[in-house]
């Protein structure tokens, strides 16, 4: 797979759920998958915090907005259809 995008790194789907979200990305195999989850935590939590600061303070009061761990998984040969069905159909299975 060529990759395009700037920072070799292209969001391909994605779907929240209430208490984790999936996605599916193309990575450069320099990247660093750790790295890369730790980032999108730390900011993601911080624009949350800002944008919704009212409303998360009723339910979040210590300064940890994600928990550390995740699921990083490799994909190889499926179908890039296949997975992206999968991710959009999480909603509906949980």
């Amino acid at each position: 797979m060529s990759m395009n995008c700037s920072t070799d790194c292209c969001l391909l789907e994605f779907n929240g759920e209430a208490d984790h979200v999936h996605i599916l990305m193309a990575l450069n195999p320099k990247a660093q998958p750790s790295k890369l989850v730790g980032n999108l935590k730390t900011v993601s939590s911080r624009i949350i915090r800002k944008e919704f600061a009212e409303h998360i303070q009723k339910y979040y009061w210590k300064p940890i907005f994600w928990s550390r761990t995740y699921c990083l998984l490799t994909v190889g040969g499926a179908p890039l259809s296949v997975l992206k069905q999968y991710i959009e159909n999480q909603a509906e299975v949980e």
